[in-house]
């Protein structure tokens, strides 16, 4: 699946796409190609598509993006997702017949001890090796930022001792066309089981561009032919993806999926939300029941969240690196 994207074109879903005749080109555009390498789990896999579609839209200017959707075939699915799949996904081989300027690619739900013996591990690195050498640059997002390392230098990903969920302000800690006129702190979504250790990243050559003091580095780049960017966050959640997930781990809770009751995302819901799930979560420890999850209260997130102001900052710079090519020197004047 091919969707071109302008910063008029309006998205409302991943399955409508544009005619070429109806964008117009502006004065000093350029056109970019795009692969999104889709991995989320089932319930995340077409609300990851919009939020990079409209992060990029918002981000392109006066260029035109060819963005194309793609999926790790050895990705476990769900019938009615391997449905959207197989009928509006391009198959991977396309990856390797056109040129791609740009690739951003996504974690899936683990569901092997050790991340190189998921199924999915081999189609995954034969990808890392491809785009080091066919593109200018690749997004390595959460899990696939860890996959990623782990092939490329061995560096194993630590568990935590609690899921690392909710935003989290970053500070940037070096100069770096990435991060450049993006506010700060950047408040970025993280929602993971473990860390990679910003020791083992810096003994290993990688520059850590983003860290917060709570959970981590969030950032960080290291040049091959081409750019890898890895973020550790989730950059491109909209504001109401953590809400998503921690409905979602409190339903597993309620149907003895997980044994574990989650942690309040830190940083996101008010203050009255909180106290309001606090006596939901001691309610539901003595009546554990799927049905429960009907008298969950209403909720409100914090009005400083900021969501999607760090992701706006970070995709435009990357965006503008791609359009000038690999002299990143370009964006240090």
């Amino acid at each position: 699946m091919t969707i071109l994207i302008d910063r008029d074109q309006a998205i409302s879903s991943p399955a409508l796409v544009p005619g070429a005749g109806d964008l117009a080109r502006e004065p000093g555009g350029t056109e970019l190609t795009i692969g999104l390498i889709n991995n989320m789990p089932d319930p995340a896999l077409k609300a990851t598509e919009r939020q990079f579609m409209k992060l990029l839209q918002a981000a392109a200017g006066p260029r035109r993006i060819r963005f194309h959707c793609f999926s790790l075939p050895s990705v476990k699915r769900s019938p009615e997702a391997r449905w959207h799949v197989e009928s509006e996904y391009s198959e991977l081989t396309e990856l390797r017949r056109h040129r791609f300027d740009g690739l951003i690619v996504t974690g899936a739900e683990p569901i092997a001890p050790e991340l190189d013996q998921e199924p999915y591990w081999r189609d995954l690195t034969e990808l890392i090796d491809w785009a080091k050498v066919n593109t200018r640059s690749t997004i390595w997002s959460c899990l696939a930022a860890h996959a990623a390392v782990l092939h490329l230098d061995r560096i194993e990903r630590r568990p935590l001792p609690a899921k690392c969920h909710g935003i989290f302000d970053c500070e940037a800690v070096t100069r770096d066309p990435l991060t450049r006129a993006a506010p700060a702190p950047l408040k970025v979504s993280h929602s993971r089981l473990n860390e990679i250790a910003e020791s083992d990243l810096v003994e290993a050559g990688y520059q850590v561009l983003t860290r917060s003091a709570k959970a981590g580095v969030d950032t960080f780049v290291r040049q091959y032919a081409s750019r890898f960017v890895f973020f550790q966050g989730h950059p491109e959640y909209d504001a109401l993806s953590l809400q998503r997930e921690y409905l979602r781990d409190i339903g597993r809770y309620l149907a003895r999926e997980r044994d574990n009751y989650p942690h309040l995302p830190v940083s996101y819901f008010d203050a009255s939300t909180e106290e309001k799930l606090v006596r939901f979560e001691k309610q539901a420890r003595h009546q554990r029941h799927p049905a429960l999850s009907n008298e969950l209260p209403a909720l409100n997130l914090r009005a400083d969240i900021a969501a999607g102001s760090a992701a706006a900052a970070l995709f435009r710079n990357w965006l503008q690196y791609l359009g000038a090519g690999t002299d990143a020197s370009v964006l240090a004047r």
